[in-house]
């Protein structure tokens, strides 16, 4: 099994590799996932101006009584990030999975948002 630092630089360079082509405008911002060990991070950003559009995560007031570090947990930040954007005038969004793998806490918050009415 790969040690944790090693696997972690191999997402770091999967993520710079992804970012060359993926960009967020304003048409079309970038959905950024960031997932640790108990929380997991979604933010809509606009790479043009470097600004923040929308974000939601497990680590918030609101969502303290439940483990961020769930399949759950992630629907449930899926839901919500959907709904900020959707209150921000944003229907489309371009998926950055931030180098992780399409699967597990990240799949379950990219399906949530897909349901809670954005477009990848």
């Amino acid at each position: 099994m790969i040690e944790q630092h090693l696997r972690n630089e191999h997402r770091k360079r999967v993520h710079t590799r992804l970012r060359k082509t993926l960009s967020g405008i304003p048409a079309r911002p970038r959905l950024n996932v960031y997932r640790s060990l108990n929380h997991i991070y979604a933010q809509v950003v606009d790479d043009t101006v470097g600004k923040t559009l929308a974000a939601a995560s497990t680590a918030e007031k609101s969502f303290a009584e439940k483990s961020g570090g769930t399949v759950a947990a992630a629907k449930m930040i899926g839901n919500e990030i959907a709904k900020r954007a959707k209150e921000k005038g944003i229907e489309k969004v371009a998926f950055d999975r931030g180098g992780y793998m399409y699967h597990g806490r990240v799949k379950a918050l990219a399906d949530a948002a897909r349901e809670g009415g954005l477009k990848f």
